[in-house]
């Protein structure tokens, strides 16, 4: 199987163009109507996804977003009150899920995290860990503790190297100590509602382990080394976007990791997608099926409202979802989603 387009970074365009030159790929909606999935449709909106912005202190090899330092994308105040009004409406939406780059770099973060708990909807931020050891960030741990936000932490695995290898040099220990600061007020602990979960993200072109089987190797190994504690191990397949798709054409991958991801298609996950119960924000405001979508610039159909100034809950929570081939990721083996593995 051969490609014949080099990805640009940052070119939406020229990432679909380089999804859609692998030579032999079965299209994914072609895929799906084998199947008798098509089209998916959502069949409920219980998530709204907030991506707060792309600056992140970290520019990790996996990241699909092609977070890091040198972006500038940040999600407005006045975007994030309209997510707000969205939330204070829409009372089947039970969760906001915030995520970035780093959220904790959004300097409007802690206000937002505070109007949402306090019209009762469960918040959780997928955190780097890392971003909490910032002089101007130390203070959130504690706030997140105050405001019962649930932590969403990666750690793409419990050795060092294998986790600087992936984030820099350093940022394994860094993310330990943030664990246990975490663990001290009371994350990851029984008796408690903090909810601290960690990720696992595949360290190059394979599709994660099982979920239960490395949960039990994190719990073990970060229990014994350090005395940390966590309520749940999250496996994510990492997407051919971003800088993980680069990452894949320097190691002579990328043509293998996407015929292994349609190899391993399965038709139970496809049925089980996250899609299907949330809508996901861009920075700007733009509405999207998922945060892979926004990646690609695939905004939600266009029978729907396209910005979270036109949100409508009726006409959302029964829309098609946009598809490409880049969904083979979440639907391999026993499927991928923010919440970790979908069948397994």
């Amino acid at each position: 199987m051969a490609l014949n387009y080099k990805y640009s970074p940052g070119d939406e365009l020229d990432q679909l163009h380089y999804l859609n030159s692998v030579d032999n790929l079965v299209p994914f909606e072609q895929k799906i109507k084998e199947t008798g999935l098509f089209p998916i449709r959502s069949d409920d909106v219980s998530v709204l996804q907030v991506n707060v912005g792309k600056v992140c202190n970290l520019s990790c090899k996996h990241c699909h977003v092609n977070a890091g330092p040198n972006r500038t994308e940040l999600m407005s105040r006045e975007t994030l009150a309209c997510c707000l009004e969205v939330l204070a409406g829409a009372d089947s939406i039970k969760t906001l899920d915030i995520t970035g780059g780093a959220p904790e770099l959004n300097p409007h973060l802690p206000w937002f995290i505070w109007e949402a708990t306090s019209i009762g909807r469960k918040v959780m931020v997928r955190t780097n860990l890392t971003v909490l050891e910032q002089d101007q960030n130390m203070y959130l741990a504690g706030f997140y503790a105050s405001q019962g936000v649930e932590v969403v932490a990666s750690l793409p695995y419990y050795q060092g190297k294998n986790t600087d290898r992936q984030r820099g040099q350093g940022v394994f220990d860094a993310s330990i100590r943030v664990l246990k600061r975490l663990n001290e007020l009371g994350y990851g602990q029984a008796g408690t509602h903090l909810q601290l979960n960690l990720v696992y993200n595949p360290g190059g072109a394979f599709l994660p382990p099982d979920q239960q089987t490395i949960e039990a190797d994190y719990r073990r190994e970060l229990s014994h080394r350090y005395g940390i504690v966590f309520n749940q191990l999250y496996t994510m397949t990492n997407v051919p976007l971003g800088r993980f798709l680069v990452f894949l054409q320097h190691s002579g991958n990328s043509a293998r990791y996407i015929e292994r991801l349609a190899g391993a298609f399965n038709p139970a996950a496809a049925n089980r997608v996250m899609c299907r119960n949330q809508v996901s924000v861009g920075w700007d405001g733009r509405l999207y099926d998922c945060d892979f979508n926004q990646i690609l610039g695939l905004v939600c159909s266009p029978d729907v409202p396209g910005h979270i100034n036109d949100f409508d809950i009726k006409v959302l929570q029964n829309r098609r979802i946009v598809v490409a081939n880049h969904c083979y990721a979440c639907t391999a083996g026993a499927g991928s989603s923010c919440g970790g593995s979908i069948t397994g």
